[in-house]
């Protein structure tokens, strides 16, 4: 537990505290969560409860009903699994701007320490390096989120090539089920202060509708949040999709990957835990899942290596050397198509593959791996500058994708412009950049069965890839793109 432990602050452990204080900002989950087990182990040597603390506010940047609904699916059953293991359980919900912000300050003000999440980036990132000298009492945060702890490695990888045999002498040591403690003095009573929100299946809209927040990007039609979801999705993947992952991933009309980097994302499930049981079902089967593991271990750790020691991830300046310079050398050759970001984020292109996978973010909130790649190209062949195309990019994930904000999402945006990538051949406008062209899309994928499929999701507001037994928005709960 050690090495995933960073203390953020020199304050001491509190006397006389009436709970340890786990403040949950990204891995929102009461099992297989590290962080939280830290929390615990705290208490239990402390002779103290737990308090599992989440928030939800109204100022994050682009709040809207997409990810307000996603983060609050969850809640429910965060909530029934911290009672089930003797854990208080603490929501906010901050309305409106001119509602509280002090709630955390007021909860840490009885903590005998605060534990967090340690998070390279977004919010908990800021939160990280903002809150602890604001309190008076010991701040943690703990890396609930790899496997292999970051802060295992001690300098940004520069490829997978670099990093995979690192992880790959240490995942021995990691990945293996963690024990999970029994509460030694469980939570009584209500939870403290008077700001608690009750969140059930059943007031989720109505809470995101009292937000002050943007209402014009409704809820995914495809994907709800929460734990129960995330075991949903993981176990379809293990039944109908695992075996064929290594062979059709890049087949986005085949729907063979596993869709969960939403719920990784929010922390609705533990990287730990799809790794171990997809190794597991892999064995039962008498099937080599190498392919996956690679994507979920090597490439995600990768981008949060990434994240950890890149000050700016939103920036061109976090990109090799020789990326930077082949934009320089290209940044004014002509663009045959230059389109508004407006025009874009409308899906107003000649591609009607791009098109497509634009409708998919709008709609889905989430891009084929394969066909994003694809998307962002594009952009950068349409901007009138990288640094537009760069800055679209991270808009419209902030803004739609419910794996947007993550530190996947800079690093494959940023492979767009050249990261964890090697030079090509010289062409306008990309120089040496890899190039990706709707021909060859044609050539490698089914284009027409995916572009008839969004067309047909975008037309009914139903989505026809559906897990079994999966639970589907109503009809009409998404209106039309264009009137």
């Amino acid at each position: 537990m050690q090495d995933r432990i960073r203390r953020l602050n020199d304050a001491p452990v509190r006397e006389n505290a009436r709970y340890v204080l786990y403040w949950s900002q990204m891995n929102r989950r009461a099992r297989v969560n590290q962080a939280l087990e830290r929390a615990i182990e705290v208490g239990n040597e402390r002779r103290l409860p737990v308090l599992f603390y989440e928030g939800l506010t109204c100022t994050y940047p682009h709040a809207n009903d997409r990810l307000h609904t996603f983060i609050l699916d969850g809640v429910p059953e965060t909530a029934k699994q911290c009672k089930e293991r003797g854990i208080g359980y603490a929501f906010y919900l901050r309305r409106r701007k001119s509602d509280a912000n002090d709630v955390l300050y007021r909860l840490a003000a009885d903590a005998a320490m605060v534990v967090t999440d340690d998070y390279p980036t977004f919010i908990a990132a800021g939160h990280n390096a903002s809150v602890p000298g604001k309190i008076r009492v010991a701040f943690e945060a703990v890396d609930a989120s790899c496997i292999v702890p970051m802060n295992r490695h001690e300098k940004r990888n520069y490829g997978a090539y670099t990093i995979r045999p690192k992880i790959r002498k240490m995942l021995p040591e990691y990945l293996r089920p963690i024990t999970e403690q029994s509460v030694g003095h469980r939570w009584r009573g209500a939870p403290p202060g008077d700001f608690h929100t009750n969140v059930s299946e059943r007031n989720v809209a109505e809470l995101v509708a009292s937000c002050e927040i943007d209402h014009s990007v409704p809820p995914s039609l495809s994907y709800r949040g929460g734990q129960v979801e995330a075991e949903r999705h993981l176990e379809y993947f293990l039944r109908e999709n695992l075996r064929r992952y290594a062979r059709e991933r890049n087949e986005p009309a085949s729907h063979a990957t596993s869709n969960m980097s939403p719920y990784l994302h929010f922390g609705a499930i533990s990287s730990l835990d799809v790794a171990l049981r997809v190794k597991d079902h892999a064995a039962r089967h008498h099937f080599i899942a190498d392919e996956f593991l690679e994507e979920l271990i090597v490439r995600r750790e990768l981008a949060f290596n990434f994240a950890r020691f890149t000050a700016r991830q939103d920036s061109l300046d976090a990109l090799p050397e020789w990326c930077r310079t082949t934009m320089r050398e290209h940044a004014e050759d002509a663009r045959g198509h230059v389109y508004t970001a407006k025009q874009m984020e409308a899906a107003e292109t000649y591609d009607p593959l791009w098109n497509a996978t634009q409708k998919e973010l709008l709609l889905r909130g989430k891009i084929h791996g394969y066909y994003r790649m694809y998307w962002g190209k594009k952009m950068i062949e349409w901007s009138k500058t990288y640094e537009d195309a760069l800055e679209l990019m991270i808009r419209l994930h902030d803004v739609y994708a419910l794996d947007g904000r993550d530190p996947n999402t800079y690093t494959n945006i940023l492979w767009c412009f050249g990261l964890h990538d090697r030079p090509w051949g010289t062409r306008p406008v990309f120089g040496s950049l890899r190039y990706m062209s709707f021909e060859g899309m044609k050539r490698k994928t089914n284009v027409g069965a995916y572009m008839e499929e969004i067309a047909e999701l975008e037309r009914t507001g139903r989505d026809r890839w559906r897990l079994a037994g999966g639970n589907q928005p109503a009809a009409g709960s998404h209106p039309a793109l264009h009137d």
